[in-house]
């Protein structure tokens, strides 16, 4: 047995490159940091913070996503698997790349958080005519529900299910 799985919560260092293939599908690359605190040891040694850059790959409907809402320093969760591949360049060098596979991903930072990035737009709930729902009057005490106050449940033949 063997797990490839990597979670990530972090600012995107830079816009979504995002394209499209003649099928339909999408790619989304960004770079992604995650930043651990720096701290002073009982010793008294100064350990300054550390960043690490990420490579996040998005495919299809997340890379859309992407392409809409995520800008640089949006902070964002990704969860996926990691993946190295390996390339020559130019001067025939064979060159590994480790990227992050995003499986899932959420944005945790809103315009107003400054991160840069927009929250989807969710619709808003059904407004029923013009009619409002009865309040209680402020100083009415709570009620409480009794089996009394429940329609009787009928039982069906050879249904012994104690509810």
């Amino acid at each position: 047995m063997s797990v490839n799985k990597i979670i990530l919560i972090g600012n995107v260092g830079k816009d979504p490159e995002v394209r499209y293939y003649d099928n339909g599908g999408a790619v989304a690359n960004f770079s992604l940091a995650t930043t651990d605190r720096g701290y002073t040891a009982a010793n008294g040694t100064q350990v300054p913070e550390r960043t690490e850059w990420h490579n996040i790959v998005l495919w299809r409907g997340l890379a859309e996503i992407a392409e809409k809402y995520v800008r640089k320093g949006t902070k964002i969760f990704i969860e996926g698997k990691v993946r190295t591949r390996s390339y020559d360049d130019q001067q025939g060098i064979k060159r590994y790349v480790t990227e992050v596979w995003g499986d899932n991903m959420e944005l945790l930072s809103s315009k107003q958080d400054g991160g840069g990035g927009v929250r989807p737009p969710f619709p808003e709930p059904p407004v029923a005519g013009t009619a409002t729902a009865p309040t209680a009057p402020a100083t009415a005490a709570p009620t409480e529900t009794t089996a009394t106050d429940l329609p009787p449940v009928e039982k069906e033949e050879g249904d012994d299910l104690p509810f």
